[in-house]
């Protein structure tokens, strides 16, 4: 009996708890009178027996309650499945996920490398065994930069180009190694705590390749070496020097002991540009200086961003103003005017107008010569997303005001350009302008 009305309770408690969810199936609240009787009846039976009773006969088996309940019930399956239900709740399908690489707009595309110049320079590096910032960064203008151009003239260049210096080719050597102590989010050079030594070699075989490209405009860049005690500024040093001293005739190309000029840059008649794009040292000004007064004619420190976004965007070991610093002590050695002093920004990485506004005015504010703007491209998906791709109109526009408003001698500005970027082109282009204005106004003042 016991158990027959717990079976009861039983039911009695789900139909409560299908009540107070808003669910009552017909099935249950349909058999609820005859499950009622049936516990009266079972009751009063059990009350009048002296349990003398067989207990086949006093207790009923719960299945066969359960059969008796259902052919008492007259509800259908249809009538019981459409009854009145919560409507079910309505699932929103999730957002798509922002994806954080932008496609490339139609402007970002640079010529390919197949120029006999670009094949005969590649040629050169591998023989020597040097490294290129073109290649270790994938630079998107190589081909264009080491093959130099063609004139507008049947492919030809034309005296006046020459003079203008298009067609210039361009190579930026990466001294020092392939392999930086520091770690950009924006750069895909390869880093590590420990690089292998440097190769004392490198200063000759700098000197051969240069030789061998008969180049007009070098540019030198370098790993940053924190491992080293002078941080490479030495090594650097000696690079500089023995290119000049290559260019100046002082020295033979194969035994360096000639000074007659005739197997050396002077022979061609060539005056060649160095320029040299370094690490910061980080501050220290006895490298600085040491770099500074090696006999360059560009020494090029990148500030890369505008000050806000320097620790996202740079290693933590450099600085916005410590960049600076560098640029201003480098006038300060070089008696101002005997060396020019430039420095390039990344558009594209969440900069304003405001912040680069700034970044000008704070680069002028230590005299600076030369600035350029190029666009941030991610070299792998480890790296720093795009923000935003500038188009050419607001490159243009941030040229004008850089050389109009601030006063840069010159300004290169656009979608590819590179800190290096047809530099010798450039440099050799803003010289000849200068010599002209110069001419003018010597011809005003007669």
């Amino acid at each position: 009996m016991t158990m027959l009305a717990n079976t009861v309770i039983n039911l009695q408690k789900q139909r409560l708890l299908s009540t107070s969810h808003g669910v009552i199936p017909r099935l249950l609240s349909s058999t609820a009178p005859s499950i009622n009787a049936t516990a009266v009846h079972v009751a009063h039976h059990a009350s009048s027996n002296d349990g003398s009773t067989n207990k086949s006969q006093t207790k009923f088996s719960r299945l066969d309650q359960l059969r008796d309940q259902l052919s008492q019930d007259s509800s259908t399956l249809h009538e019981f499945a459409s009854s009145d239900l919560p409507p079910k709740p309505l699932r929103k399908k999730a957002p798509p996920r922002s994806s954080k690489i932008i496609p490339k707009p139609k402007w970002l595309k640079a010529a390919p490398a197949t120029s006999p110049k670009y094949h005969e320079l590649r040629n050169t590096v591998r023989e020597l065994g040097l490294a290129t910032v073109c290649e270790e960064a994938r630079c998107p203008n190589i081909g264009d930069c080491w093959g130099g151009g063609t004139g507008s003239h049947n492919g030809e260049l034309t005296p006046e180009e020459k003079e203008l210096g298009i067609g210039t080719a361009t190579a930026t050597i990466m001294i020092m190694g392939d392999t930086c102590t520091r770690g950009c989010s924006f750069c895909a050079v390869k880093t590590s705590r420990a690089p292998p030594p440097l190769d004392i070699e490198e200063p000759n075989k700098v000197a051969e390749a240069v030789t061998k490209w008969g180049l007009d405009y070098v540019v030198l860049t370098s790993v940053d070496r924190d491992d080293l005690e002078d941080q490479g500024a030495g090594h650097f040093r000696r690079v500089v020097q023995r290119l000049k001293e290559l260019n100046a005739g002082k020295i033979d190309i194969e035994d360096g002991n000639s000074i007659n000029g005739n197997n050396s840059i002077e022979g061609d008649n060539k005056k060649l540009i160095v320029e040299a794009l370094t690490p910061d040292f980080r501050g220290d000004k006895d490298l600085i200086s040491l770099v500074a007064t090696c006999g360059l004619d560009v020494y090029a420190h990148n500030i890369e961003t505008v000050e806000r976004l320097t620790p996202r965007v740079r290693d933590r070991r450099a600085g916005y103003t410590q960049s600076l610093d560098v640029l201003s002590h480098v006038k300060d050695v070089a008696n101002n005017n005997a060396i020019l002093t430039k420095t390039s920004i990344m558009l594209g990485l969440g900069e304003t107008d405001d912040e680069i506004r700034t970044a000008l005015n704070d680069l002028r504010s230590v005299d600076v010569d030369v600035v350029t703007f190029g666009q941030y491209l991610q070299p792998t998906k480890r790296h720093l997303p795009v923000k935003e791709y500038i188009t050419p109109e607001k490159f243009e526009e941030w040229r004008v005001c850089a050389e109009e408003e601030f006063g840069f001698k010159y300004c290169a500005s656009g979608p590819l350009v590179r800190s290096s970027y047809k530099a010798g082109e450039f440099f050799l282009k803003n010289m000849v302008r200068e010599r002209k204005e110069t001419a003018r106004r010597e011809a005003g003042v007669a």
